[in-house]
């Protein structure tokens, strides 16, 4: 397994983002795992989350030829925060990326309009956020960017649970966005890393049947 991969769900567990139980989902399913983003609440938590992101995107780049990008966008909310400290992070590594979010709703005074921060004219765009599930937010976000002239080139999530976004074994919600939008989807850590994990770990090897068991019934036919 990667470092960033095993560091980041190292934090993950540290700060609680991520959790082992029962837990009902959106979906209706009911799942031995939960992932919160917002549980990476503090400075030193979300710097770590950071340079686990910058180092999963630079990898993709090397590994799979990541389209190359000279912006970084977060999606409300939680996608605000992520592409904040991304952008802290590269800076730190010495590359100074210009960095935008959007609102929910538009704002009608002041400045208006629903984006904040650099321009995204002519930019080819990093998108940045916790999890794709429905892919809702991440489709306005590419529709919001391609509507101010810049182009999304990829999207990069914190985790990809990897399990089909609807019954039947199809796409999972990353890969029918991946295909859908042809923008790369690039995961700091997937359902596979957390398994692999959960062998290696005495306190968590009695989750991995659980999670096996999981993706047998709703993994994707391809991951």
């Amino acid at each position: 397994m990667q470092p960033h991969r095993r560091r980041f769900l190292e934090l993950a567990l540290q700060a609680q983002a991520l959790r082992f139980g029962e837990f009902t989902l959106k979906s209706g399913r009911n799942s031995p795992y939960f992932f919160n983003a917002g549980r990476f609440d503090s400075g030193a938590a979300l710097a770590t989350l950071a340079g686990c992101y910058a180092d999963a995107v630079d990898a993709a780049g090397i590994e799979s030829g990541l389209p190359a990008f000279d912006m970084i966008f977060g999606p409300a909310y939680k996608g605000i925060p992520l592409a904040t400290a991304l952008a802290c992070e590269y800076a730190r590594r010495g590359r100074d990326l210009p960095v935008a979010f959007n609102r929910k709703e538009a704002k009608d005074h002041g400045e208006g309009g629903r984006l904040i921060g650099a321009p995204l004219q002519g930019r080819r765009v990093l998108v940045v956020d916790d999890v794709i599930t429905a892919g809702t937010a991440v489709r306005e976000a590419l529709a919001t960017i391609a509507g101010a002239g810049g182009r999304a080139v990829a999207i990069a999530i914190a985790l990809d649970r990897q399990e089909a976004a609807g019954e039947g074994g199809g796409r999972s919600a990353a890969q029918a966005l991946a295909a859908d939008a042809g923008v790369a989807v690039v995961a700091v850590a997937s359902l596979d890393d957390l398994l692999a994990f959960a062998g290696e770990s005495a306190e968590l090897v009695a989750q991995r049947e659980r999670l096996l068991a999981y993706r047998a019934r709703y993994g994707c036919a391809a991951t």
